[in-house]
């Protein structure tokens, strides 16, 4: 009886032993927006709002709902970014339809028109009655689930008529918060790429990456050699010069090739790791039949020993129910034994999920300590830094950050992007300033005046932006924190009538932002 106790606790501590390593899955985000039931045959209209880091973005849609073909929509939208400025993995612009369920419809992609800020247009359906319209940066556009970078959102609605529209306040849906959009691997869109290639390919090449990092090249080799073959082959009718729509069909059907391969490695991913567990709960039923088999050779042994003695003995009768009652019992400590297992099981399960949740609230604490602090730390160290700055230029604080805007004379002529003989002086007492606060990003931004081609202007403005982020690195500030952009005479601060205003519009502006 001991020895069989002692195997059923050492049965029960390698349960719990084996139950202690878990893997913290990632988990979805949850966002609320605005969702608005639409009438039947009656034209509603609604505005929609750019999200803060591009609030210039602007976008209207009127929709209709017939009895015939569900929702139409028709939506128009101005100022819109490039896609790659977000970050890696961004090719294409999706619009949603999203239900107050949460249930998301890819209603199709907005095509890019043009390199910088463009406007586009485009005319879809749903079946949905009652959802919300956001437009999301995605990697492709046949992306099952919106992701995180949401670019507009529907606002309240209106009528022509004055009819009040129904809408919901508030609805959840998740956002696609996949570890593809913060991995080293996903692949970056230089704005050459972004300029010169068609958004189909760069949309292929995406969806290709991202069907190798859900482990096609392993579980799906088949699929994923036919998108990478058919991306192939739009890269090189793209660089024969084959007409555009042949290249644009080619690059379509490596994306949807892609998305299988990634949905089929994902499925057999699932499969493979069902079988897994299934071999390992397995394993552990069969070491557990084979301790109750023990138990069951030990009972069998006391059954033998009583049958001898009954043969053997006067009072074999006496003997015999003294060990029918020794079996009774050892049956009966048995079915405790599986009980307290049981219980033990979910005594452990329980203490694992609240260890779990407990390191899980220090580790967020300490990290959300840290940033605090480094924060403070900037915060404090910020009026230093702005003073130390004003020797070179006038600064300011804005919401993008802290602005030096540096004087004209830095530069040899008006039109020249060569430095005047005192500027590396000047540039290499910045670099050190700069390199002492490696906290700090830095965008170096050129603007000018009016006078001179578009081509012109933004050739400057970028021959002179690149050239300062170069100086500036060459005095030993790190390149990785530099972004230099030129910007032509888009975004004057003064009307260019007169010459002190197109004086004030030549400038050369560095934001620095904290990198917390």
């Amino acid at each position: 009886m001991t020895n069989f106790k002692a195997l059923i606790g050492i049965l029960a501590l390698l349960f719990v032993a084996s139950t202690s390593i878990s893997v913290v899955a990632q988990v979805d985000v949850p966002r609320r927006t605005t969702a608005i039931t639409y009438p039947l045959d009656e034209l509603v209209y609604t505005q929609f709002r750019g999200t803060t880091r591009f609030p210039r973005m602007k976008g209207e849609a009127k929709i209709k709902r017939t009895s015939r073909n569900g929702s139409e929509i028709d939506l128009t939208v101005s100022k819109m970014p490039r896609p790659f400025e977000l970050g890696a993995g961004y090719a294409t612009y999706v619009l949603w339809a999203i239900s107050p369920e949460g249930q998301v419809d890819n209603l199709g992609e907005i095509k890019r028109r043009g390199f910088f800020e463009f406007d586009s247009k485009m005319s879809v359906t749903t079946k949905l009655q009652t959802f919300a319209l956001i437009i999301t940066a995605e990697p492709h556009f046949l992306v099952s689930r919106p992701s995180q970078e949401i670019m507009l959102e529907n606002l309240s609605p209106y009528t022509l008529s004055g009819k009040t529209i129904t809408t919901t306040p508030s609805i959840q849906y998740f956002g696609n918060s996949s570890d593809y959009f913060r991995d080293s691997r996903t692949p970056e869109i230089a704005e050459l790429d972004y300029s010169k290639t068609p958004s189909t390919i760069l949309q292929a090449k995406q969806a290709v990456a991202l069907a190798k990092y859900a482990g096609a090249d392993r579980d799906a080799q088949t699929e994923m050699q036919e998108a990478e073959t058919l991306l192939a082959n739009a890269e090189n009718a793209w660089r024969a010069g084959r007409d555009e729509e042949s290249v644009d069909i080619t690059a379509r059907q490596s994306i949807s090739s892609a998305v299988k391969a990634e949905s089929t490695a994902m499925a057999r991913k699932d499969a493979r790791e069902k079988r897994n567990e299934k071999s390992r709960a397995d394993a552990e039923a069969r070491a557990a039949e084979n301790k109750y088999q023990e138990a069951l050779d030990q009972i069998a042994d006391l059954k033998n020993q009583i049958a001898a003695e009954t043969r053997n003995r006067e009072l074999a009768e006496r003997d015999g129910l003294n060990y029918s009652e020794q079996i009774r019992q050892l049956r009966a400590e048995n079915g405790k034994l599986r009980e307290e297992l049981g219980r033990t099981r979910v005594e452990a399960d329980n203490a694992k999920s609240r260890l779990e949740t407990i390191e899980n609230a220090q580790r967020n604490a300490e990290e959300q300590r840290a940033k605090d602090e480094r924060a403070n730390t900037l915060m404090a160290a910020q009026p230093a830094l702005m003073q130390s700055l004003r020797r070179f230029g006038t600064v300011a604080k804005t919401d993008r950050g802290i602005v030096l805007t540096i004087p004209e004379n830095f530069w040899s002529a008006i039109r020249s992007s060569s430095f005047a003989p005192a500027a590396d002086m000047k540039l290499s007492s910045l670099a050190q300033v700069l390199s002492e606060n490696a906290d700090y990003r830095v965008v170096i931004e050129s603007h000018t005046d009016n006078r001179g081609t578009d081509e012109e202007l933004m050739g400057l403005t970028q021959q002179r932006s690149q050239a300062i982020g170069e100086r500036l690195v060459g005095f030993g500030v790190a390149g990785d924190r530099i972004e230099t952009k030129g910007f032509a005479a888009t975004i004057p601060v003064a009307p260019n009538t007169t010459n002190a205003n197109r004086a004030k519009n030549r400038r050369i502006q560095l934001i620095l932002t904290p990198t917390i």
